[in-house]
Order: structure tokens, then C-alpha cells, then sequence
């Protein structure tokens, strides 16, 4: 997972690659002959000292490697924003970046 995120004013911007191959039901089918061999990005948190400041629950529409954008406020520059995915199959990665 790739993190940028800036402090501009008193907003951050953050963008976040989310490395994954996002295969839908149909690829799934076609791939393996099974439905349930689907995966893709299910959930996706971000968090700054304990509290969560962009939180999405997806789908299978996402492209493979999605980027995601958000911004916020209520953060400092040098705090950690902590970023969170989980996938159709309960896979789980986390990553930190500091806000500049």
C-alpha cells in the first residue's frame, strides 16, 4: 500500500494505492469456474490518534489496485495516519504514513 498525505492548511489530503487484484464474481467464474473464488476490498478505514477519519465499505467495482481520496481535518502534521483494508477472504493490510 502506497500513502501520501499533506497537511494544507488545516486540511489533510491523502491518497491511498491499495495494492490488490480485485477479482469480481464474474473473472472468478470465468478464472476458476466458481463464484465464490471472488476477492476484492470489502472494507477500508483510516485513522489519526484513535479516530477514524475516512471509513468506506466497497464492493466489487473497484478496478484492480484501486486508489482511494479523501481529506480531513483535526490533524497535526507529524501525526500517523493509520490505513486499514480487508478483503472478501478476511486478508488484512495495514499501513502507516507521518502527515506532512
Amino acid at each position: 500500500m502506497k500513502i501520501k498525505s499533506k497537511l494544507k492548511g488545516d486540511i489533510v489530503e491523502t491518497k491511498v494505492l491499495a495494492s490488490h487484484e480485485m477479482m469480481t464474481y464474474d473473472v472468478a467464474e470465468k478464472k476458476t469456474g466458481n463464484r465464490e473464488n471472488a476477492n476484492f476490498i470489502t472494507h477500508i478505514t483510516a485513522s489519526v490518534n484513535g479516530k477514524v477519519v475516512y471509513e468506506a465499505s466497497t464492493s466489487q467495482f473497484l478496478s484492480k489496485n484501486p486508489i482511494f481520496k479523501f481529506s480531513f481535518k483535526g490533524a497535526q502534521a507529524g501525526d500517523t495516519l493509520n490505513v486499514v483494508w480487508v478483503d472478501r477472504k478476511g486478508n488484512k493490510e495495514e499501513d502507516k504514513e507521518v502527515i506532512k
